[in-house]
């Protein structure tokens, strides 16, 4: 792999990094299609780039929502755009940060669904969440870190098997 500690944010989106960010930082005053047109990029990298009607057909909100401010969204609704907006780039990589957290129960089965068809789909995907119950269920590995390290690592039949390490390290 390559450090990109130290690159810029751009230099890391242009390496095929995708980031959905804790809290989400789509752009408030910007409709739910021009926050999508404006993370639009590495059209040329892909040979099925992601486009509005893709990001529209894995999540249908979006496009009943398209004139919308990015303000007047619900907190799920804001989490589906900021998914859309991270896909938008192509990533090779996408990285999705608390992606379910204080969403309602339906808007993360929701979100759980389209992060099950990404991944049929042959999108690599990095989730950063507690749900294990969620995760074990898409995820190929699972790695608990702690204060910076890796401290475990594992199938989800490993991760389930230990339910004192669920407990130890994730409060579950």
């Amino acid at each position: 792999g390559q450090d990109v500690r130290k690159l810029a944010s751009f230099r890391i989106a242009q390496l095929g990094i995708g980031l959905v960010p804790e809290g989400r930082q789509i752009f408030p005053n910007l409709t739910v299609r021009e926050n999508l047109v404006a993370a639009a990029g590495n059209r040329s990298g892909s040979a099925d780039p992601w486009t509005i009607e893709k990001i529209h057909a894995l999540f249908p909100r979006l496009a009943e929502r398209g004139r919308n401010m990015g303000n007047t969204l619900s907190g799920g609704e804001q989490q589906m755009l900021a998914i859309g907006r991270a896909l938008m780039t192509n990533p090779r990589l996408l990285i999705l940060d608390e992606a379910t957290e204080g969403l309602a129960p339906l808007i993360r089965d929701e979100i759980w669904r389209c992060l099950s068809m990404l991944k049929a789909r042959g999108q690599s995907v990095l989730v950063i969440d507690k749900n294990i119950e969620h995760l074990t269920r898409i995820a190929d590995r699972h790695y608990i870190i702690e204060r910076g390290r890796a401290v475990w690592s594992g199938t989800s039949e490993q991760l389930i098997a230990e339910p004192d390490l669920q407990h130890r390290y994730l409060g579950v």
